[in-house]
């Protein structure tokens, strides 16, 4: 070898070739069904299911219910649990897209016009917010079924619109949706199992 000859620089071990490729598809999956349906779903549409699920929208909501004369822990655990779920997707969500730091997708022009809570694209905060809200709501419902089969359909919709409005990538939402799944069941079970015994045992 040549005393001036710069040998070649090492080869990336196989584990970052792998992710990085995996993170590739994802983006090309993702732009591919977001240039595929966004012409032909409304965009007020979009909006109006973005807002639905929208962590700024629930918490007053959840608070509200909680704090109405008609609310009763002991009898009706929804409200109570239904904040402990949103409390724990913001912890967990939020944790985990600072560890991340994914960045949102960069077709994702129209995030400028509303205010976003943060940059970051892993994993989808709507997703695991709403599929959170079902959970609970699914836990703590005994009246008709077609009522949870609405919310869940809602749930479904309003995570897969964050990959046609551009918000997000497919994999963002996937995790999101089981984050969601495990934060509600979590929810109800500390809901039942801490604080309405503890309710109970106090009043």
């Amino acid at each position: 070898m040549a005393e001036d000859e710069v040998p070649p620089p090492p080869s990336p071990p196989l584990s970052t070739t792998l992710h990085r490729r995996l993170l590739a598809l994802d983006a090309a999956v993702s732009h591919h069904l977001h240039a595929l349906s966004s012409p032909f779903v409304p965009l007020p549409l979009l909006r109006l299911l973005e807002f639905s699920g929208d962590g700024r929208l629930w918490f007053p909501l959840s608070l509200s219910l909680l704090l109405s004369p008609y609310s009763f822990p002991s009898s009706n655990p929804l409200p109570l649990t239904l904040l402990i779920a949103l409390l724990l997707d913001v912890v967990v969500i939020g944790l985990m897209k600072h560890l991340v730091k994914r960045p949102r997708p960069a077709y994702n022009a129209a995030m400028g016009r509303i205010i976003p809570v943060d940059h970051w694209s892993f994993p989808s905060g709507h997703a695991s917010r709403v599929c959170a809200i079902a959970s609970v709501l699914c836990l703590n419902h005994s009246g008709d079924d077609a009522v949870l089969v609405g919310v869940w359909v809602w749930a479904g919709v309003t995570a897969g619109s964050r990959v046609v409005l551009g918000r997000h990538y497919v994999v963002d939402v996937v995790a999101g949706l089981w984050i969601g799944v495990v934060v509600g069941f979590v929810a109800d079970w500390i809901g039942r199992v801490y604080v309405l015994d503890l309710w109970t045992q106090r009043y």
